[in-house]
């Protein structure tokens, strides 16, 4: 595999970097669009980054933005262990142009295996209070009374495939679920049994559907498996 060194555009949730890559970067990078996403490339040397720009300021720099990184060897499932955390920064307003994490299978020849399972106490609570409260429905037709929104999150594989828009329950107040922006834009509902583990990344226990899960009667975004609209029963593509 070649080693060349590219000038690329590499895109992040609040601005993008042009630097000099590799194959093996670009090949992490590559979502299966157009565009190079920063995420799944991690930590770039800042001397490969000629400039960048920031959404929040509406302009571009020359040079590196801030590069903010911690080692927290945390082990957030079996035969996974989250190596780094870091965060690209705009060094004008101080605004995130991406953030990214690494992982390490101590094993590259088993699988990931189960989490610690979430302790729900605290999330019950606040769902009583948010019944009592009625807040107003978002758009997904999903009732929020909590939020860890930005967290990044992880399929079975260790890829990111998205992060939190928001945490509610479904409109029946039958489960709890989570908003998922995936990395196309578009939004996904998990329930609260497909997740494994919530901590400094949300980690899933199966693959992220790529299916479109959109009802296309009603709009509302359906849990992953839903062969009919959990809102209006029409049957989903």
């Amino acid at each position: 595999m070649s080693s060349e060194l590219r000038l690329k555009k590499l895109r992040g949730s609040g601005g993008f970097v042009m630097a000099t890559v590799n194959d093996d970067q670009q090949r992490k990078g590559n979502l299966g669009g157009p565009d190079l996403f920063l995420a799944p490339v991690g930590r770039l040397d800042s001397e490969k980054i000629s400039k960048y720009y920031c959404n929040t300021c509406e302009k571009e720099y020359e040079g590196s933005p801030k590069i903010e990184y911690e080692n927290p060897n945390e082990i957030v499932a079996e035969n996974l262990v989250l190596l780094e955390k870091g965060q690209y920064v705009c060094t004008t307003c101080g605004s995130i142009l991406a953030e990214y994490r690494n992982f390490s299978k101590p094993d590259e020849t088993a699988s990931v295996g189960a989490a610690i399972p979430v302790t729900s106490t605290n999330v019950i609570v606040q769902s009583t209070q948010s019944v009592q409260s009625e807040p107003p429905k978002t758009s997904t037709n999903v009732k929020t009374f909590s939020s860890i929104t930005g967290l990044g999150v992880y399929d079975t594989e260790a890829r990111k495939v998205g992060v939190v828009k928001e945490m509610g329950i479904q409109p029946d107040q039958s489960s709890i679920v989570l908003v998922v922006t995936r990395n196309d834009g578009t939004d996904v509902t998990i329930k609260w049994d497909e997740i494994r583990k919530i901590g400094e990344i949300v980690l899933l226990g199966s693959l992220l559907a790529e299916n479109n899960l959109k009802c296309i009667k009603c709009g509302y975004t359906n849990s992953q498996g839903s062969k009919f609209c959990e809102s209006c029963g029409n049957k989903l593509k």
